[in-house]
Order: structure tokens, then C-alpha cells, then sequence
């Protein structure tokens, strides 16, 4: 019975993307809003979350504003799955010139070019996170951790699809704990999301004036490697149009403590993160607990 699940839905998703080939950008962005509206209007529990977090964040203080964020937030989610699936079509060869503006800063753009150095790229789930990865991946491999989907058809049918010049997904549960250390052996990219929910493996580190637990991966391997870490964002400036921004290298705190340094450097990023995100809270995935009290 799971097996002709599987095989159903894999037919439905080959329909939806011949659709996604062959219907005009404009008609796609409107079934991808709408596929967005019908999930908003369908999962009262992570809408909830969404406007809560935003009022939480202060970032806005009316609710019916906050409830107008949140959707279209989730819209723009939907719009992220869409363009990553179309990308090969605009990030091809020199093409993405047209559609990406890269502002990478002068230490950062070195390490990306120096073969003998890898690198910690740190981000959030803001605009098109995957975008910004397939495109660094044009400087050095990258490697970055994904959730495999549930139906095996799909995972390699999405896979296919996207424009990677050198990327790997790393399986996000896996027998090798050593995996993510031998990336930056390999002196390549490490990109790694750091704001989710990290529970008791994390770190309290004050987002938006509230304690929220962070994962300590970024800091710990910087301090075991010495592999320098930045923080990267990647904004939806208009269809199909994206400007990917780099911070300089983060400097930890010379303490000589490593609990206090890899606060320092926890702190620096989401220090970034909020930054990016009052440049335009709708890109931002609030549907996602960050904060459990």
C-alpha cells in the first residue's frame, strides 16, 4: 500500500511540474500562492505559531499586521520551493548574472578562492537560502545538511532538478558522526542553517530580546577546525531576482573560554539574522518554533 502511495504521489508531482516547465512565470507564481493559501487557511497550528512568533520578535505589534506577515511569509516559502525547482534555467552558466547580485566581502571572497581553505557559511530561513548555496557552490564544492522527504521517487525527482554545480546534501540523520568535519577537511564549504529550535543541545542565545535555544555546531567546529565562519543572506529583490550578501569573517571573542567563545560567535549571528530580517520580515520562515518555552 506505501509503495502505491508513493507511486501516486510521484505521478502528481511530475504533473505539477510539467505545469511549473511549461506555463509562464507569472501564471506559476500565481498556483504556487495559491497552493500557499490553501496551506495557511489549512494548518491553524503553524499559523498560530507564525503570528506569534513575529508579535514575539516585535518586528510587528498589531496583530491584524502580524497575521499579514505571517501569510504572506508563507507564500513566499511556497514561491522558494518553486524557484529552486526552476533554477537551472537561470543559474546555468553565466545566466545567473541577470537574476543574482553577489556581494561578497573582500576576507570571505578569499577564502572562497584559496583551494588549501574551507569554509563555515551560516545562514537562516530567509528569502531563498538555496539559491545562495547552489551559487557559492561555483567557488569551491559545498556540502549542506537536508532532510530526506519521506517518498524515495520524489527525493530523487527533486534532487534531478536542482542546479547544484557542486553541491551535496548531507542526510540529516546519519550513523557518521564525523561527517560534517570531513567537509572542512576537504577544505570545502560547510552551509549550515543555525535557527532552529536546538532544544538541550543548544545554547541560549537572545533572539529578538528573547532566549532562544541554538545549536552549537557552527562555533564548535570553527573552534576545532580553526575554519573560518560568515554569514550569508540571500533576499528576493523581485521575480526571479535575488541579491546575495556576505558578512566579513566573524572574529570570536579571545577569551580563552571556550563556553564564552562560542557564545560570542552565536550571538554575532543572530545578531545578522535579525538584521536581515527587519530589511523585509515576509521573507521569513516564521512558521517554525524558534522559541519553546
Amino acid at each position: 500500500m506505501k509503495a502505491l502511495f508513493h507511486l501516486i504521489e510521484f505521478a502528481l508531482a511530475r504533473v505539477l511540474l510539467f505545469f511549473f516547465d511549461h506555463l509562464p512565470y507569472s501564471l506559476n507564481c500565481l498556483i504556487s500562492k495559491g497552493a500557499a493559501n490553501l496551506w495557511w487557511w489549512a494548518d491553524f497550528r503553524r499559523r498560530r505559531v507564525a503570528q506569534e512568533n513575529i508579535l514575539r520578535s516585535g518586528v510587528e505589534t498589531d496583530p491584524k499586521r502580524a497575521r499579514a506577515i505571517a501569510k504572506r511569509s508563507i507564500q513566499v516559502f511556497s514561491m522558494l520551493v518553486f524557484e529552486s525547482l526552476r533554477s537551472d534555467q537561470f543559474l546555468e552558466g553565466e545566466k545567473w548574472r541577470d537574476h543574482v547580485k553577489l556581494d561578497i566581502k573582500p576576507d570571505v571572497l578569499e577564502v572562497l578562492e584559496d583551494p588549501n581553505q574551507g569554509l563555515l557559511m551560516a545562514a537562516g530561513h530567509f528569502g531563498n537560502w538555496e539559491i545562495a548555496g547552489h551559487l557559492l557552490s561555483r567557488y569551491k564544492p559545498i556540502a549542506g545538511i537536508a532532510r530526506k522527504m519521506n517518498n524515495p521517487r520524489i527525493e530523487k525527482l527533486v534532487q534531478s532538478r536542482k542546479a547544484r554545480a557542486r553541491f551535496r546534501p548531507i542526510p540529516k540523520y546519519d550513523s557518521n558522526p564525523g561527517r560534517l568535519m570531513e567537509v572542512l577537511n576537504e577544505k570545502q564549504i560547510l552551509a549550515l542553517l543555525f535557527d532552529q529550535h536546538a532544544g538541550s543541545y543548544g545554547m541560549q542565545i537572545d533572539f529578538f530580546g528573547h532566549p532562544a535555544a541554538t545549536y552549537k555546531t557552527i562555533p564548535m567546529l570553527h573552534l576545532v577546525t580553526r575554519t573560518p565562519v560568515c554569514y550569508i543572506e540571500c533576499i528576493r529583490t523581485g521575480p526571479m531576482q535575488f541579491e546575495v550578501t556576505t558578512s566579513n569573517l566573524i572574529q570570536k571573542t579571545q577569551s580563552g573560554n571556550k563556553e564564552e567563545e562560542v557564545r560570542s560567535i552565536l550571538e554575532q549571528l543572530n545578531q545578522h539574522l535579525e538584521m536581515t530580517i527587519r530589511k523585509d520580515p515576509t521573507q521569513y520562515l516564521w512558521a517554525h518554533r524558534r522559541w519553546r518555552d
